[in-house]
């Protein structure tokens, strides 16, 4: 069971969650069951069942599962398992998965870590656990299951969005997580790399020009033709509509993608320094 801790200005959370709650409230109380009794039938404890009543902690599938069975609410407690599973992740990771769900391309790039679409549990646990200051282990739990199921977005059968990630030569040599988890992480980026939607080009440290020297940037191109930029520095988060900035990342992205290897000279080299960790 994960705390919920989300901030006070998620609205859209706090409204999910309290719709949720309610119905479990209102449920266990028709059946005349008090919170010890209820936990007891739901294999819970009393403590568990009153926090998820107020709100403190979000029902996980099999406890929402396990209240429609004993209850007998022929599936509409269970129903609010995809409710729960929207909110379950912080609303900045909620709202990047609603434009990327959105895209039909999108482009990316980055100087810092391998970007969040093409991480492996192990490199999104290293890097958000390295935080400072940390988080707790709960919510790290949390965000890396948050980034993964953004993941899906790539592995569409329809093909989209279309997908074009640039990432700097030190993305590929720092060794975040240890040698191992490195090691894994460059491995994912040869598999994603196959996928006929997904480009991966790396832009070497030798190159003596780099338009990507103020640091990583996305771009996404929506259904309906417009295109928004996003910038993620520190603990800010920025979508950009102004078409004057828009501008300067689309012009910026297409220099870094002309400075950087084609997408087979980056696998190769991809491949080489996997070799080397």
């Amino acid at each position: 069971m994960d705390d919920w801790d989300t901030g006070a200005d998620d609205a859209e959370a706090w409204a999910v969650m309290k719709a949720v709650v309610r119905q479990l409230k209102l449920w266990r109380e028709a059946a005349g069951l008090t919170q010890a009794e209820f936990g007891v039938a739901i294999g819970y404890g009393e403590e568990l069942v009153s926090s998820v009543e107020r709100g403190r902690r979000i029902p996980r599938p099999e406890y929402l599962d396990r209240a429609d069975e004993v209850l007998g609410a022929g599936g509409k407690i269970s129903a609010l398992t995809e409710d729960v599973a929207e909110v379950r992740y912080p609303k900045k990771v909620r709202d990047l998965k609603k434009l990327e769900a959105e895209s039909v391309e999108l482009c990316a790039y980055n100087n810092s870590v391998i970007h969040g679409l093409l991480q492996t549990a192990e490199y999104a646990r290293a890097v958000i656990g390295n935080r400072q200051p940390p988080f707790p282990e709960n919510e790290v739990e949390r965000r890396v299951a948050g980034r993964l199921d953004r993941q899906g977005i790539i592995n569409s059968a329809t093909g989209l969005p279309v997908v074009s990630f640039v990432q700097c030569e030190a993305t590929l040599r720092r060794c975040i997580g240890g040698t191992m988890v490195l090691r894994r992480q460059l491995e994912r980026l040869l598999e994603v790399g196959q996928l006929p939607n997904v480009t991966i080009q790396v832009l070497p440290l030798r190159r003596e020009d780099n338009s990507g020297l103020e640091g990583p940037f996305r771009l996404l191109k929506l259904k309906n033709g417009t295109t928004l930029g996003h910038l993620e520095v520190q603990h800010l988060s920025r979508v950009i509509s102004d078409a004057r900035e828009l501008q300067i990342l689309e012009l910026r992205y297409g220099m870094i993608r002309a400075q950087a290897l084609t997408p087979r000279e980056s696998r190769a080299f991809i491949e080489k320094v996997r070799g080397e960790t």
